[in-house]
């Protein structure tokens, strides 16, 4: 080999190691879906009819699909506005739901609350086949007032292997909770009301799911601002524990409480503000199912969904 071919091979070599990736080509677009897919705070199920999206606003507005790709709209999860919202909630508008099926039923967590008070609660509600219109009003689960330094919305349950439940939730103020909740009522356990405190960012985290895999516990969060179209800057962003109470710390060892967190997606190219997050283990995987903002189309805000790749011990959308 030539001496200028062995510099030529050596400054390849070192703009290789220098060389990072882009946002744009870290992460992925979104998978294919079509049709009605405008929302916030998207929840997905699988049910004996196909699947079911619900989401912010609208009495929980739904969307539903037989293939998990093309999707209409197909109402909402409740028909009328509920009497006990009005002692949160002026405008009685349910946000960020948080559906799951367990115990041969499915469950549907929900917040009401004046936007941007922390005078909140979370609700929830049953049904037999998890469509929209069918569901039975439990009540509320937890309750937060302007005397409460954390916040009662965007509620994320976990059923464990060893039949316990937790339900973690919060936004903003100081951060994500978690609290035990009683199997037989899907309300707060009465044998432990301990509020866990598992991650912060001083201000701006939000719409938390949390889920279990390969023994680790995962938590993920929306880091920023939600819901201002171009002009959002959600980010998603995990870390994981050996207990669903933390403490939860991302990739580099920073606990979650500390402002950590190891990024799964942020905005690149046309998909602003990706956020709103829920995980749905479906027959091919998990998903990570979100809201974005199109950023080439006036900044419409847009169902995304993408799989989850576990093998490095790390979620990684793909």
């Amino acid at each position: 080999m030539t001496r200028a071919a062995l510099a030529s091979l050596l400054g390849l070599a070192c703009a290789l190691l220098l060389w990072q990736p882009t946002a744009s080509a870290a992460y992925p677009p979104p998978g294919l879906v079509t049709g009605d897919i405008g929302i916030h705070d998207p929840s997905m199920v699988r049910t004996d009819q196909g699947y079911v999206v619900y989401g912010s606003n609208d009495l929980l507005e739904a969307r539903i699909s037989p293939d998990r790709t093309a999707f209409t709209d197909a109402g909402s999860a409740f028909t009328a506005p509920l009497d006990w919202w009005g002692e949160i909630s002026p405008d009685r508008n349910p946000w960020a739901p948080d559906v799951s099926f367990h115990n041969g039923r499915y469950l549907l967590y929900y917040a009401v609350s004046n936007f941007g008070q922390n005078t909140s609660a979370i609700g929830l509600a049953t049904s037999d086949t998890g469509l929209p219109g069918s569901w039975t009003d439990q009540g509320m689960v937890h309750r937060t007032t302007a005397a409460n330094d954390y916040n009662a919305i965007d509620p994320s349950l976990l059923v464990d292997d060893d039949g316990r439940w937790w339900l973690a939730f919060g936004s903003w103020w100081t951060g994500i909770k978690v609290v035990e909740i009683d199997p037989a009522t899907g309300k707060q356990f009465p044998g432990d009301t301990t509020l866990h405190s598992v991650a912060s960012a001083g201000g701006g985290i939000e719409g938390p799911a949390l889920v279990k895999r390969d023994g680790f516990y995962y938590l993920f969060n929306s880091y920023g601002t939600c819901c201002a179209g171009t002009d959002s800057t959600y980010r998603i962003r995990v870390g994981r524990a050996s207990s669903p109470t933390g403490p939860f710390l991302d990739a580099n060892g920073v606990d979650l409480r500390d402002g950590g967190g190891t990024f799964v997606l942020e905005s690149h190219g046309r998909w602003i503000g990706p956020g709103g997050q829920s995980v749905l283990n479906d027959v091919d995987g998990d998903l990570l199912v979100y809201h974005y903002y199109d950023g080439e189309d006036n900044g419409a805000p847009k169902l995304g969904v993408n799989l989850l790749d576990w093998s490095g011990g790390w979620p990684v959308a793909y």
